[in-house]
């Protein structure tokens, strides 16, 4: 037998990279955020999502979630923003975590809320519900998304106040990032809105299109228009439907990376 019959066979390259967890911050007991450092060959989009898990229990298969990422392309660690779910195969064990720890993540980020998969617009709705919002903290974060777009919105609907996780971020913190702050305090506009409690912007934000009040509020005129208004969706299944069909009845037609279009939504999410 030759020592080359004998030879182990080569070690198969793992689909994910084990990275170190840099710090958890707890928003309240449903959701919480994470930032792990950035592999040196890792690259993507502003807007797409990736991956994530951890190692499966006894041996078994790893445990994976897409999870959008919340940094922008530039940003030299990854961040990310769950939910809790106490008997989730994933979460909850991942919401346990601390600095120090690992978690695993895919090698291959994709997705289609990207500035690629929309055409030119002056308006740019960033229109989220509940963790939906990570990526708008990407895409928010973009020096692009400044310079294709005069004006930036986001929207974030969720249940109570206490989801209003980056509230103060938007609201003024992104006004000192050093890359883009100038921008954002120019052109960035935050719109939150609750659905079961008193705020001051009540309401699902699919009820306050169909009112005009979302329009109202931001002295804006009624309606999108396909000539200027571009959008981007990503959160729960009622709201990308609703509002798709909403956009649909403007005029805006849906695009992807391989044909850009007037509004995007996460396909991934949806199922």
């Amino acid at each position: 037998m030759s020592d080359a019959s004998l030879a182990a066979p080569p070690v198969k390259a793992s689909p994910f990279h084990e990275l170190e967890v840099l710090w958890v911050r707890h928003w309240n007991d449903q959701l919480f955020s994470f930032g792990v450092k950035r592999p040196e060959d890792f690259r993507f989009r502003s807007g797409e999502f990736v991956m994530i898990g951890l190692p499966g229990e006894d041996g078994g298969k790893p445990v994976l979630r897409a999870y959008s990422i919340a940094s922008p392309f530039w940003a030299e660690e990854l961040e990310f923003f769950s939910i809790k779910v106490q008997d989730g195969p994933l979460t909850s064990r991942l919401q346990k975590i601390v600095a120090g720890d690992s978690v695993l993540m895919g090698k291959k980020p994709t997705g289609t809320l990207v500035l690629d998969a929309l055409t030119g617009g002056e308006r740019l709705w960033l229109i989220g519900t509940g963790t939906g919002l990570a990526p708008w903290l990407s895409v928010a974060r973009d020096p692009d998304t400044y310079s294709r777009f005069k004006q930036v919105i986001v929207c974030h609907t969720v249940r109570n106040v206490a989801d209003l996780a980056y509230r103060d971020f938007f609201s003024h913190e992104i006004h000192d990032d050093p890359l883009i702050g100038d921008e954002a305090k120019a052109q960035l506009t935050y719109y939150p809105t609750v659905t079961r409690e008193r705020f001051e912007t009540p309401g699902r934000i699919t009820d306050r299109i169909k009112s005009g009040d979302l329009f109202a509020d931001l002295q804006l005129p009624i309606g999108f228009s396909p000539n200027s208004d571009r959008v981007m969706l990503c959160g729960s299944m009622a709201m990308i439907k609703e509002t798709g069909e909403l956009l649909e009845s403007y005029g805006l037609k849906e695009g992807s990376n391989a044909e850009p279009g007037d509004y995007v939504l996460e396909r991934a999410f949806v199922g």
